[in-house]
């Protein structure tokens, strides 16, 4: 943990009227209880969207491998059909093991605002800071092997050749990988999120690609006669 906080300044101002707030409200309050002792790109932040819901195997997997990585965490995640509540799918003694430095939500949270928190370094996600890839289904398998194999901006979580599933430990390495940015592929994941994100910010590059698409668009038009 960082001594100097001179960087560390958190201004969170939720809307008890806005329901969608209230999880990220409590992480807000989560890390005033720390007194901001959160060091910069220390958090792990986790979320799979509103259409992802995992077993109930899986997701105890899942929160495990967090766990094993020691660093504090935010997890966004519907829970398992199986379940009655959120509450009941968690792994025994986990919420006590990790309320300190932790915390599961199943409501709706602010995914950009948290993104853009100092704290947050690792992004747990299906594939869509430091990324780390666990696609289910459809395109985001291969949107995370462009992902992580062609662009290198992440680490996909290794999976079971047989059963595809993955487990906590792969999690955790993979989380780690990412987040040791002194070295190897931490490294060059930091690297090149750094060098796409000059190359999206470049000015006027969304106008070039759309010149560009609707020039192509009248070349395959017939000629005025």
């Amino acid at each position: 943990m960082v001594e100097d906080h001179k960087h560390l300044h958190i201004a969170m101002f939720p809307w008890f009227a806005m329901g969608h707030l209230t999880a990220y409200m409590h992480f807000s309050n989560k890390l005033a209880d720390q007194g901001h002792r959160f060091s910069p790109k220390s958090v792990i932040f986790c979320a799979f969207g509103s259409q992802c819901v995992l077993p109930l195997d899986q997701f105890q997997e899942l929160l495990l491998g967090i766990e094993l990585t020691g660093l504090p965490f935010l997890i966004a995640l519907k829970p398992p059909a199986e379940a009655e509540s959120l509450e009941a799918a968690l792994p025994e003694g986990f919420k006590q093991r990790t309320k300190d430095w932790g915390m599961v939500t199943g409501e709706w949270v602010q995914q950009q605002q948290i993104l853009g928190h100092e704290s947050v370094g690792c992004f747990v996600t299906h594939c869509g800071c430091q990324l780390v890839l666990l696609p289910h289904y459809g395109d985001q398998n291969i949107n995370a092997r462009v992902m992580s194999e062609n662009l290198r901006v992440g680490v996909e979580v290794e999976k079971g050749d047989e059963d595809g599933l993955f487990d906590r430990h792969g999690v955790c390495k993979a989380v780690k990988k990412v987040m040791d940015v002194e070295d190897g592929v931490g490294k060059e994941v930091k690297i090149n999120h750094d060098k796409w994100r000059n190359v999206l910010l470049t000015p006027g590059l969304e106008k070039s690609c759309v010149d560009e698409m609707l020039g192509k668009l009248k070349e395959l038009l017939p000629a005025k006669i």
